[in-house]
């Protein structure tokens, strides 16, 4: 029994849940995302409410049943109020500067790294060692700043490199004269 898809996703005001035939459109003040919920699944409006409830009870259904009903709450917290990542750069010479919706990143390497930031996600930069990644999509969100992570994570020793904020870091000994 799931205890997470039992609790029904409640539809704040100023939000909009629609369903169209398999699929379920959310809309809010930043933006719309669609959502297309697996067979194991049906999913229902009540009461400025959604109801995701299983088709079966088959270890499957049971899987997806508490999965979708995540996926469905936090599409209405993106069109509400969005999610975002901070990644901070730690290093002599490694910074960011964003132009348009390309960020360029300095990290050491034999050339600068450019990652274009994908249409609904915004990068900014506050100052050159910070970095911070919205948008409404969380998976989204979070695999562009995953993939900003992946070109310099922090190493051990001098602790270099990009990584999350607020993210501990162990570091190791050097070496022992």
């Amino acid at each position: 029994m799931s205890r997470i898809g039992k609790k029904p996703v409640p539809i704040p005001s100023g939000v909009t849940a629609e369903l169209d035939g398999a699929s379920i459109r959310v809309t809010g003040p930043k933006g719309s995302q669609n959502l297309t919920p697996s067979r194991e699944v049906s999913v229902s409006i009540f009461d400025n409410s959604i109801v995701v409830t299983p088709v079966s009870e088959s270890k499957l259904s049971r899987q997806h049943w508490g999965l979708w009903r995540s996926l469905i709450a936090n599409s209405i917290t993106g069109v509400t109020r969005g999610f975002s990542r901070e990644l901070q750069i730690s290093g002599v010479g490694y910074r960011a500067q964003v132009s348009g919706n390309v960020l360029n990143l300095t990290l050491g390497l034999s050339h600068e790294v450019n990652i274009k930031a994908p249409e609904g996600i915004t990068i900014e930069t506050p100052s050159t060692n910070r970095i911070v990644v919205r948008g409404i999509n969380k998976q989204q969100v979070g695999q562009i700043a995953a993939n900003i992570r992946s070109w310099r994570p922090p190493e051990p020793f001098k602790g270099k490199g990009i990584r999350y904020a607020g993210e501990f870091v162990y570091r190791k000994v050097g070496k022992k004269k």
